[in-house]
């Protein structure tokens, strides 16, 4: 390694810290252009992947409304206005094609995927993974059961290419790009991302997964994921992702859509583990209709800022929402998340559990909103919300916004933000635990709500990942 990398690779760990996943290979692209945003880039890219003129009207009207928007004045002002959109790459094509067999993806891409275990997890319990690197999907596998069952399973390109009357029909009709600022840059230069159709009936039993890698500095990475579960159908969605610590920002602003039908189910699990450089921007929402069910189980541990609050929007009659949340703010962290559900039809049920810890100086930040209709009658909902700190240098706030408009509605509200008990730690070392280990139990346990919704294998993982973060949390 050179000199200058070495310095460049000693002043990313002085910023954001030691990070499992913080390496990163050599920039290779087959296609990548300059840094900055205008019409001409969103028309560029749109051209180079050959999309429908609906597709670029879009984009372009999407990009004239992120210009004419303004920023958040909530969240982080601070960071948010301080963006350089003009210093940050739109579009990076790492390789020719996306393939369906490992041994055609660059060596230096198949062994990035390997140290974050996403190949081991391909071969003993997923029923089909994408693995996107930067701008695009590298690598795409589905089990043939579930394709001769019909169900679709492509990244968004592809689905776009593929099954453009079904991407038109719903592309934005859950987020539309006049939602927000960030919604409507993602619309704009969206890029990868995942397109999912599970057929009436159809009971995905294995996760389906996708798993987003910013590879280059002063990356953005702007996938669109778009999940339409149709009428008695069921399927869980796994998304992970990792970044490299550079001294540069890089910008994370996702678009997810999901629709579950009549009597479906969708299972949206997030393992958000990015590095410290990264900002992370991002816009998740479902539709939730008759007997549907809609679950976001999401992890916010890694990025020096999330903006992120998963909604539902009960729209069926008997429907229901579930968000488990959990988040981690350490150093040179804030975490800004939470959970928006709205019940907007009778007899619908909602659960939402949030759990945060702050440590060395972070920042955590509960905001959330729950909201009945008039119409809504005899709905039930549960809100728990709870935060630990570790130490008196950091944060936690909570901004809970509660709009009811039936009197028939049955609500509960809980939070609680407390420091670790020394009876607890006590009685944990007086049973021949050290102090470290005791605090990561203790750490642990209050995630529990969140890691008993993860498949076995990921629980183990996201406990491995907390005990790191741990290190060094005692004197």
């Amino acid at each position: 390694m050179s000199d200058e990398a070495i310095s460049e690779s000693n002043e990313a760990r002085d910023l954001v810290g030691e990070y499992q996943f913080g390496f990163h290979d050599e920039d290779k692209s087959v296609i990548r252009f300059n840094n900055g945003l205008s019409e001409q880039i969103v028309r560029d890219i749109s051209a180079i992947k050959n999309e429908p003129e609906w597709m670029t009207d879009i984009r372009v009207k999407a990009y004239h409304h992120f210009v004419e928007r303004e920023m958040p004045k909530w969240g982080s002002p601070e960071i948010l206005n301080n963006i350089d959109f003009e210093a940050i790459t739109y579009f990076l094509r790492s390789t020719d094609a996306t393939k369906d067999d490992w041994k055609d993806v660059p060596e230096d891409i198949q062994n990035t995927f390997d140290k974050v275990g996403l190949r081991e997890a391909e071969g003993t319990w997923l029923g089909g993974i994408t693995a996107q690197y930067d701008s695009e999907a590298v690598y795409h596998s589905i089990r043939e059961d579930l394709e001769s069952q019909g169900v679709i399973f492509l990244d968004m390109d592809s689905g776009l290419r593929e099954h453009p009357e079904l991407v038109k029909k719903y592309f934005g009709k859950v987020v539309p790009h006049s939602d927000n600022k960030f919604a409507a840059l993602n619309t704009a230069v969206w890029s990868g991302g995942s397109f999912v159709y599970i057929p009436k009936g159809v009971h995905v039993e294995m996760p389906i997964q996708a798993y987003f890698r910013i590879n280059a500095e002063n990356m953005g990475q702007f996938e669109r994921t778009l999940i339409l579960a149709d009428e008695g159908s069921s399927v869980h969605y796994i998304e992970g992702c990792t970044a490299p610590s550079y001294s540069s920002t890089a910008l994370h602003s996702a678009v997810v859509e999901l629709i579950a039908m009549d009597g479906a189910k969708i299972r949206y699990s997030t393992i958000q583990n990015w590095s410290n450089n990264v900002l992370n921007l991002v816009t998740k929402r479902a539709h939730a209709m008759k007997n549907s069910t809609v679950e976001w189980i999401d992890s916010n541990i890694g990025s020096g800022l999330t903006m992120k609050y998963p909604a539902i929007l009960l729209k069926g009659e008997g429907s229901h929402a579930e968000v488990v949340s959990v988040a981690y703010a350490g150093k040179g962290q804030h975490q800004d998340t939470g959970a928006k559900v709205h019940h907007l039809a009778a007899n619908t049920t909602s659960n939402i559990i949030s759990k945060s810890i702050s440590k060395d100086g972070g920042r955590s930040t509960y905001r959330g909103m729950l909201q009945v209709m008039p119409k809504a009658h005899n709905c039930r909902s549960k809100i728990v919300c709870d935060a630990l700190m570790l130490d008196s240098d950091s944060r936690s706030d909570t901004y809970p916004t509660m709009e009811i408009g039936n009197s028939s509605a049955d609500l509960e509200h809980e939070a609680s933000v407390s420091k670790v008990s020394g009876d607890q730690l006590f009685y944990l070392m007086s049973r021949g635990f050290s102090e470290q280990e005791a605090m990561g139990l203790i750490v642990n346990g209050f995630f529990e709500p969140f890691t008993r919704e993860l498949p076995a294998d990921y629980a183990v993982e996201m406990n491995k990942l907390l005990n790191i973060k741990m290190e060094g949390s005692i004197g």
